[in-house]
């Protein structure tokens, strides 16, 4: 199955601090200061599940998330995470697959997403996720970032051997990042803040729908 970490999920959190840090939690981290109580979210490629702690310390309660995740071994780690006295749907596929009918987001959650899709996929996906997010929702989107204005060797370096990697281990058909910044602008949503770590090779963004 493409782009399933399940060979990879009882080490992968280990593995992300070993070349990143906490750059990647801290970036998520930057985000969540924009959820409020009653939110109802939808959680799209959220690993295991560490970001759920971070909402319920956020949220003690009243936070309904579903949270869908293609990868079984994800998924089996991220349901021994404490959720407080929040509701969370734990689906286990690909979010192409999923379907929520007559069903709209307050919050939409997309972590180091879109760096695993080709640009046909991530096409796809972003509007079958504006679909699901409601009018004012908000959309909040980190993953990796390469400046067209900079040149940047090392980080061009780094994300070739991700994808080599990847590409290996979890059968990742991306090869290359996709720019989704014309998606979203394209689409009206409108940027309500921005945070940076790791020099600026890992981005994150709060979008507002229209």
């Amino acid at each position: 199955m493409k782009n399933n970490y399940n060979h990879i999920a009882p080490v992968y959190d280990s593995l992300s601090r070993l070349v990143f840090g906490r750059a990647q939690v801290n970036v998520q981290r930057d985000l969540l200061a924009s959820v409020v109580a009653s939110s109802r979210i939808l959680i799209v490629g959220g690993g295991t599940g560490w970001i759920l702690e971070e909402l319920a310390a956020l949220c003690p309660a009243g936070l309904a998330i579903t949270y869908v995740e293609i990868s079984s071994e994800m998924l089996r780690i991220a349901k021994r995470r404490p959720i407080g006295s929040n509701l969370v749907e734990f689906l286990a596929e690909d979010i192409q697959d999923y379907s929520a009918a007559k069903c709209s987001y307050d919050v939409i959650i997309t972590p180091f997403l879109f760096d695993n899709f080709l640009n046909s996929t991530a096409k796809k996906v972003f509007f079958q996720l504006d679909a699901l997010l409601s009018a004012k929702g908000i959309w909040l989107y980190a993953d990796f970032y390469l400046d067209p204005r900079k040149e940047s060797s090392w980080k061009k370096g780094l994300l070739f051997l991700m994808y080599k990697f990847f590409g290996c281990v979890c059968r990742i058909e991306a090869q290359t990042l996709v720019d989704m910044a014309p998606y979203f602008q394209g689409s009206g949503y409108r940027e309500l803040f921005c945070s940076f770590r790791y020099a600026g090779f890992i981005k994150g963004i709060v979008y507002q729908k229209p």
